[in-house]
């Protein structure tokens, strides 16, 4: 074999430095991500107006719905720190579940700007006063009262199960005797505690304590399910364990799925793991009477 001449060994170094110098390929979005930029809602409903910022929810209903059904409801949070994020990113949970038969709303909240008028505590106010428009509009929205489930991933796991814990932080003007309590709680990588150990912290301040599910736990919460990896670094698993052992002491209904050394919102991110947990959500339902489930 002939060794290669000047110039082409010459082209092979020009070429092998442009390549190590070129920008990287940006990185695929999630799996979760790409399903949601193909899905749109039926309709956009306004539950709540502050100032002059309308928040919505958007709706997604089951094959053959009729306005006169009355529905299990799917009622789906998105997370971002409470900073980020929008409706969007939960469409292909809230499109599943219409699979299952239940109507599905994707809520829009305010979101916590530092140093704005926005806090933490307005983003709980918001998911209660959803909750509390869902269940007052459920004959206009095709739903059972009694069969809400809530389900956030992150922070909006933090704002789920905020429905059935903070009581009193409600927003003035919502009607309180309609209650925001959901039927069932389902909850992906949630920020579940908001002390120094877990995540938040800095964003709450010092009434961090308030709004530590993880530290609220009491008796008589609904039927919870909990779906965390222990590689989270973002949201530590030991808060999820603190909070599934303190559900259990108190005499409440809680599994934990624990996947080992899988990441914050695991779920979202490749196909396998979301059809995974789409069956253990499935099941869970199903168990609860909220759904038929024979997949």
């Amino acid at each position: 074999m002939k060794p290669p001449s000047l110039l082409a060994a010459w082209l092979a170094v020009i070429l092998t430095a442009h390549i190590s110098h070129s920008a990287p390929a940006p990185a695929a979005p999630n799996y979760a991500s790409q399903m949601a930029a193909k899905l749109e809602p039926v309709r956009r409903v306004v539950y709540k107006t502050v100032g002059t910022t309308e928040l919505h929810l958007d709706v997604f209903v089951p094959p053959e719905f009729r306005a006169t059904d009355h529905r299990p409801a799917w009622v789906t949070i998105h997370g971002g720190g409470w900073t980020s994020g929008t409706p969007r990113s939960m469409y292909p949970w809230a499109e599943y579940c219409t699979t299952l038969g239940m109507v599905a709303l994707s809520v829009q909240y305010r979101l916590h700007r530092p140093g704005g008028d926005v806090s933490v505590f307005d983003c709980v106010r918001d998911a209660r006063s959803a909750l509390r428009y869902i269940r007052a509009h459920a004959g206009e929205l095709g739903i059972d009262p009694r069969r809400i489930v809530v389900n956030g991933a992150s922070a909006g796991g933090h704002l789920a199960v905020g429905t059935a814990l903070f009581e009193g932080l409600d927003e003035a003007g919502d009607d309180q005797t309609v209650s925001c309590r959901p039927d069932a709680i389902v909850l992906f990588s949630p920020v579940i505690d908001t002390s120094t150990a877990g995540y938040g912290n800095a964003k709450v301040g010092a009434r961090w304590r308030e709004l530590s599910p993880a530290h609220q736990v009491r008796a008589g919460l609904p039927p919870t399910i909990v779906f965390h990896g222990t590689g989270d670094t973002t949201t530590p698993f030991p808060g999820a364990q603190r909070f599934h052992e303190a559900m259990l002491g108190a005499g409440n209904r809680c599994e934990l799925v624990r996947v080992e050394s899988a990441q914050h919102t695991y779920m979202f991110k490749d196909a396998d793991r979301y059809a995974e947990t789409q069956r253990q959500l499935g099941s869970f339902l199903a168990a609860l009477g909220f759904v038929e489930f024979a997949r």
